[in-house]
């Protein structure tokens, strides 16, 4: 006759602590960019992460945190995409090129950046001013730019005196109204301003403005 059959315990749900913390910082970021701060159901973020809302408290103790913490995060992701480009080893023309199209491209492939950027700018960055990160990271970011400047001018195809940071937040500038105003601007300009075509041809546009800002005009003059 047959034994009494064997009775399997359940097997315990290992905790992963880095990994719900990395569900519930994703599943913020959607939240947080489609509803904004004010918006934005701690409940909602919950339910997308798999998680529980005393899970999401003890992680993070508020909202106001775990906004802080989503922002960090998408900044320090764009600084750490960034720092995979190894600019330092191309020519300054094609170093100042690649950093162009990085942004263009990832502000593209993020349009979650773009909103929690444009979110927190109408809260006047109260919520960035709160963190010990922020100008850490954007201190080497900030340097490297001015580093190719400078390379370019010892090689004498940059003009000298361009700021490194004007130059910097012109970059951002170019693409980033382009992209966050793309629905009322081809209403105004009546075209489909994020079709492939349109793209293409912004990309273009923003390449030759920046590099007019930089290069030495070819007859000598500064």
């Amino acid at each position: 006759m047959p034994g009494p059959a064997k009775i399997i315990a359940p097997r315990k749900r290992v905790r992963d602590p880095e990994a719900t913390k990395r569900r519930v910082l994703q599943a913020a970021k959607l939240e947080f960019a489609r509803q904004g701060f004010a918006g934005a159901r701690i409940d909602a973020i919950a339910l997308r992460a798999k998680a529980n809302k005393q899970m999401i408290y003890h992680y993070f103790s508020s909202k106001q945190n775990l906004y802080l913490a989503v922002l960090e995060e998408a900044y320090g992701d764009i600084r750490r995409s960034e720092s995979q480009l190894e600019v330092e080893h191309l020519h300054p023309v094609e170093a100042i090129k690649t950093m162009v199209r990085f942004t263009w491209d990832y502000y593209l492939k993020n349009p979650e950046f773009l909103a929690l950027v444009s979110n927190e700018n109408l809260h006047k960055a109260k919520h960035l001013k709160r963190s010990r990160v922020i100008g850490e990271m954007h201190g080497v970011f900030r340097a490297r730019l001015a580093d190719i400047l400078e390379r370019g001018v010892r090689m004498r195809v940059f003009r000298p005196g361009v700021d490194a940071d004007q130059l910097n937040l012109t970059i951002a500038a170019v693409g980033y109204y382009y992209l966050t105003n793309r629905y009322t601007n081809s209403v105004i300009y009546e075209t489909n301003l994020v079709a492939a075509d349109a793209l293409e041809r912004r990309l273009a546009f923003n390449l030759e403005t920046i590099l007019r800002m930089v290069l030495r005009r070819s007859d000598g003059a500064e």
